[in-house]
């Protein structure tokens, strides 16, 4: 069960933020996203990786699979970058840019980290994964650019070093500067 329950977590996931019209598109890129141990370097980043824990729980409850199946089955690797990107985009959309008016944008969300990592262009036709692991690389060793090109959120006018600010406030700070466009 437990390689039919992780496939199951993956495409619940897959589906949280792949947009319909892109669905074929990026399975291989999400894939090895999810092979990748997410791991922080600034302390308080410690809170997106507890996000991506507690996401396996989510998958739960809304898949009506026990939170001890969960714990036996899932909850034996640690947090991928995957589903650190992906418990982000849910927060960002359910936590801040919530509008009903609008609908739920959780896909807009990550694939604009998808972006800013340099990842878009890794469809499934175009896929390399020494691509893919040096860009990872660069975001998760914060060797990405004072502004963050290279990392989760690129912002057009920043006085910080993003590579010293966790990734909370990154997000935020580029939720602001997308608003006020």
């Amino acid at each position: 069960m437990n390689n039919e329950l992780k496939e199951r977590y993956f495409d619940w996931m897959y589906s949280k933020v792949v947009p319909v019209n892109k669905r074929d598109k990026y399975r291989k890129l999400l894939r090895r996203l999810n092979e990748i141990e997410f791991f922080y370097i600034l302390p308080m980043d410690k809170n997106r990786k507890e996000d991506g824990l507690e996401l396996r729980y989510r998958f739960g409850a809304d898949q009506n699979i026990p939170s001890k199946v969960i714990v036996n089955e899932l909850d034996v690797t640690e947090c991928s970058v995957l589903e650190m990107m992906v418990a982000l985009a849910i927060r960002c959309e359910e936590d801040i840019m919530d509008d009903p008016d609008i609908g739920d944008r959780t896909p807009r969300w990550f694939f604009e980290m998808i972006s800013n990592l340099g990842l878009a262009p890794m469809t499934d036709d175009l896929y390399d994964e020494s691509y893919v692991n040096e860009h990872i690389s660069v975001f998760l060793h914060r060797r990405y650019d004072r502004d963050g090109k290279g990392g989760l959120f690129h912002l057009r006018k920043c006085a910080d070093d993003l590579r010293e600010v966790q990734i909370w406030y990154q997000m935020n700070w580029y939720l602001n500067e997308i608003l006020d466009d």
